[in-house]
């Protein structure tokens, strides 16, 4: 077993007041839909990744400034601990059961890039409305049932008219067209170079750069704020061997992203504070 105090040593807010939590509190906490727990976690290992992530969802939450039932994409995304994983994956998100999996020894630094694999996938039906994503029978095909709002995007989709949905139009294009608008960024150059290079299918796929620039975005907040920094919610973006081939945005264009983040996130959590709370 890990030891995880040892290997993920994080600063930042006492959301427990010193408490250790269960996956129960993480549930009611974060909103979640159902919690499962793999059967060879044991109680010690269990009672350790709690803390752990709560810990990381109350800080995504907090650099997000959104409240802390929002990571639970209002009540639908699952999550699974050291249960369900896919063998060699250390996290993974199925958009089929809209489950967020960490693998038991293997998933820390994972949890931001996941999270925005569930988010991109649980907002594209709230960003577009097409009727071309319905299949002959007026149903949604798996293919589009399963498709995020990168995707669409990408596809030149058409948007639903809303502020919010106009600002996350904003980080998207932030994110993969150079500042005049016409050209892919460099940042996509790098990855459609690194698939060539790897012989594979991966970097370049438009979620995939989207959920590394999401996690660049939140490690550099911690570079630069130096009230939260938490190994266990991201690692390895800054200064790692991807990193230097080129696999996730430079500084400047993560400085751009995060302000593009949070132009999108703060009134989406103000927006749905005030839908919860009334």
């Amino acid at each position: 077993m890990l030891n995880h105090q040892r290997y993920f040593e994080r600063i930042g807010p006492d959301y427990r007041n010193g408490a250790s939590v269960s996956f129960l509190d993480i549930k009611h906490t974060f909103g979640l839909r159902h919690i499962r727990v793999g059967k060879w976690v044991n109680r010690e290992e269990s009672a350790l990744a709690a803390n752990l992530i709560f810990d990381s969802m109350a800080d995504l939450a907090n650099i997000l400034r959104v409240p802390p039932e929002l990571i639970g994409l209002r009540g639908s995304l699952r999550f699974a601990f050291g249960s369900g994983g896919q063998k060699g994956v250390q996290a993974h998100y199925s958009p089929a059961y809209k489950e967020l999996a960490l693998a038991k020894n293997a998933g820390a630094g994972a949890l931001a890039h996941e999270f925005w694999h569930a988010f991109d996938h649980y907002i594209a039906d709230k960003m577009f409305i097409d009727d071309s994503l319905l299949s002959p029978d007026g149903y949604m095909s798996t293919a589009n049932r399963f498709a995020c709002a990168t995707d669409h995007w990408l596809a030149d989709k058409s948007m639903v008219n809303h502020p919010l949905n106009q600002q996350l139009s904003k980080l998207f294009q932030i994110t993969f067209l150079s500042a005049n608008g016409q050209e892919p960024h460099d940042y996509v150059r790098r990855s459609i170079a690194l698939d060539k290079q790897q012989a594979c299918h991966y970097f370049a796929k438009p979620t995939e750069m989207m959920a590394r620039a999401f996690e660049a975005s939140i490690e550099m907040y911690s570079e630069t704020h130096a009230e939260i920094a938490n190994p266990y919610l991201v690692n390895s973006t800054i200064n790692s061997p991807l990193s230097k081939h080129g696999a996730y945005p430079d500084a400047q264009h993560s400085a751009q992203i995060y302000q593009a983040l949070m132009a999108y996130f703060e009134p989406l959590g103000i927006a749905f504070d005030k839908q919860t709370n009334g």
